[in-house]
């Protein structure tokens, strides 16, 4: 017989407890559009993102948002080997006490690069008032990528900060590092990353949110977006072969009229392997106010054609091979559970809708429910989002009742089209129930000439289930 100590005992637990939240974060591809979930079960929360590769692990770093504020709420980092799944490693630069950074300020659009002199990590973030009538680009620094990072200040260029909103960062194959601001600015980093020494590239258009560059070859591709507010929209790009210009207008990055995916741009990153080198657009699909609930994720591989670039069809699925940098769509081959099946149990009024081609099942009774029991390691939901849908409330419970996870997911779409808006990591099969819920709430919000942008209704919708056997 084997002698069980306490010790022992404890270290079993651990285990198990280990292995069960790893199991909860648990994909098999990078799925655009969903709520994504880390090692413990917790949604991914780093928007205005981007991601650096440090030894054999990316890491990404992003805003850390609640459902009650726009208000700085910490920067955060997460690491992974194959870009699917995220593991939280820490709060990189959280809340100061006091100052520019502490209560009831805005951190936004968080970018990190590590100085090739220094072996420093830099961070540079766009720091601001809610009422946003204080803004700079800031920048703090770490020893370790994980942080914690030091916050400095505003970033100086003559002894002045970059008061500019919208920022990102660019780092060039010489290891020569930029700041971009909205607009198309470019400014020249110091050799240590911690100062501004020069004016690279001047304004190239009014508006141009979201700067986004990155180089292929020999050529420069500056991306940006409308002034739209959390609102996405067509974002568009410009080519050059030199940081200073002169730069053309090559048009939109997605087909006109999807709103880029329903997504705004925060980053693209390189995924350099043995054979081949994919550019991964990252984009964030807001969701004011639930941005830690229901903001999701679009990142989609980059389609190259001469100099112009595309994301020309929508991947709600692909995978990357991050050793050889190949990529490839990913088909879901789950069953299919129709919205009319009788497995399926509906409560509040409900009302059959065609949109095109696709039959779906909606409604914005605030009594209306729907439940799915199955057998499986994984469940999945389409939706038609529309421009009246809301938000949904979504519950996944175990054999005896659990609630295993909880969240919520946005509906709305300006741009009307069937897709895939929730799925469950992989779990060990068994016996689950998924419920489906009205909210009442829907994503409204206004900018500073007070222009109401959102929803107009708060409709919930489901075309079909999709459940992993």
């Amino acid at each position: 017989m084997i002698k069980l100590t306490r010790n022992t005992i404890l270290l079993l637990l651990l285990s198990l407890n280990s292995l069960l939240a790893q199991q909860k974060g648990k994909t098999d591809a990078i799925y655009s559009g969903i709520p994504w979930y880390d090692q413990n079960g917790k949604i991914v929360s780093a928007h205005g993102a981007n991601i650096i590769q440090d030894r054999d692990k990316f890491y990404l770093f992003g805003e850390i948002h609640s459902d009650t504020s726009n208000a700085f709420a910490g920067f955060s980092c997460y690491s992974s080997k194959d870009l699917y799944n995220w593991k939280f490693e820490s709060i990189a630069l959280p809340i100061q006490k006091t100052g520019k950074l502490g209560p009831n300020r805005v951190g936004e659009r968080v970018k990190v690069i590590k100085n090739p002199k220094s072996g420093e990590y830099i961070m540079f973030m766009h720091v601001d008032t809610l009422s946003y009538k204080d803004q700079f680009v800031g920048y703090a620094v770490a020893k370790n990528i994980e942080g914690p990072y030091q916050f400095k200040g505003p970033i100086l260029f003559n002894g002045k900060p970059i008061k500019k909103w919208d920022m990102g960062v660019f780092q060039d194959t010489d290891g020569t590092g930029y700041v971009l601001t909205h607009g198309g600015l470019i400014y020249k980093l110091s050799s240590d990353y911690k100062s501004i020494v020069a004016e690279t590239n001047k304004q190239i258009t009014s508006g141009f949110e979201s700067p986004t560059l990155f180089k292929k070859d020999n050529m420069y591709y500056f991306i940006g977006s409308n002034l739209t507010s959390w609102e996405k929209n067509d974002n568009y790009y410009y080519t050059s072969q030199s940081l200073n210009g002169p730069w053309i207008a090559r048009g939109l990055i997605a087909p006109k009229g999807t709103l880029t995916w329903n997504s705004q741009a925060t980053f693209v990153l390189p995924i350099k392997g043995s054979k081949d080198t994919t550019f991964m657009f990252m984009g964030d699909r807001w969701s004011f106010p639930r941005q830690l609930s229901a903001a999701t994720y679009v990142w989609q591989p980059i389609t190259f054609s001469n100099q112009q670039i595309t994301l020309p069809d929508y991947q709600n699925v692909w995978q990357i091979n991050t050793q050889t940098g190949e990529n490839n769509a990913k088909p879901i081959e789950d069953k299919t559970v129709n919205y009319a099946s009788k497995q399926i149990i509906y409560s509040g009024n409900w009302t059959k809708q065609l949109n095109g081609d696709e039959p779906t099942n909606r409604s914005d009774d605030k009594t209306a429910t729907a439940s799915i029991n199955f057998i499986g390691k994984r469940i999945g939901i389409y939706s038609t989002v529309l421009p009246d849908n809301g938000y949904a409330n979504i519950k996944l419970f175990d054999k005896k009742g659990h609630v295993l996870l909880h969240t919520f997911i946005d509906l709305y779409s300006k741009s009307p089209t069937t897709t895939l808006v929730y799925l469950s990591p992989i779990l060990p099969k068994g016996e689950y129930k998924l419920t489906m819920a009205t909210t009442g709430e829907r994503p409204n919000w206004t900018d500073k000439s007070k222009t109401i942008y959102g929803s107009t209704g708060s409709f919930i919708s489901i075309n079909k289930f999709i459940i992993k056997e």
